[in-house]
């Protein structure tokens, strides 16, 4: 077994901040382990298999809302994907998060990481590990990232309880509360495109 002594030792710690052209350069496994905040590295929670489905049927709810939107406008182009790398800042140091799914502007698939501005919506599922982040580390940085809409999910063992909406309120620089959507008292959000959500794929994540 390993001892916490044989890797608590200076040459482990972080010798310097890491930058965008730094993480470019960085292996894609250790970045998919770990997001940066003012340039540290900091380790991500293995997310849980409610947590993993959850977020799968969120990405095809929010990829079918802008299917239907670009239908009706073709001059937009969106795209929807989970869990890869946003840059929110690079400066004073540089910080690279990883929404669990998000709602953007189309981008070249050889941006990475895409740039917070692109984002229309950003999607955090809330499990008991990383509750204090996404309720208010995360949605501080999002909000003076620019992002203009924010999604708390809960989860359950085998379930999505709630679907948490925030709008950015640019005049004050945070989010407000928009609605609360929960099994049965909601179908969809319309705001920044509607997505309609289907709860019955909401349920039984885990068999």
């Amino acid at each position: 077994m390993v001892s916490i002594h044989d890797w608590a030792h200076a040459d482990n710690l972080q010798p310097e901040p890491i930058t965008v052209d730094v993480w470019r350069e960085l292996p894609e496994e250790f970045c998919r382990q770990v997001e940066v905040v003012n340039g540290q590295a900091v380790r991500c929670e293995s997310p849980s298999r409610a947590h993993q489905k959850a977020a799968h049927r969120l990405l095809t709810m929010l990829e079918n809302a802008a299917r239907e939107y670009m239908a009706e406008d073709p001059s937009a182009c969106l795209d929807a994907n989970q869990d890869f790398d946003v840059l929110l800042w690079e400066v004073p140091h540089a910080t690279i998060r990883r929404p669990d799914v998000a709602l953007f502007d189309c981008v070249p698939p050889e941006v990475r990481p895409v740039p917070a501005r692109s984002l229309r919506i950003a999607v955090e599922i809330i499990s008991p590990g990383n509750v204090k982040t996404d309720r208010l580390e995360k949605m501080a940085e999002y909000a003076a990232a620019g992002i203009p809409w924010y999604w708390l999910v809960s989860v359950d063992d085998s379930a999505v309880t709630s679907i948490e909406a925030y709008g950015l309120d640019h005049t004050v620089g945070h989010y407000r509360h928009a609605r609360t959507l929960r099994p049965g008292t909601g179908f969809a959000l319309d705001l920044p495109i509607r997505v309609t959500l289907d709860w019955e794929q909401l349920t039984d994540l885990v068999l």
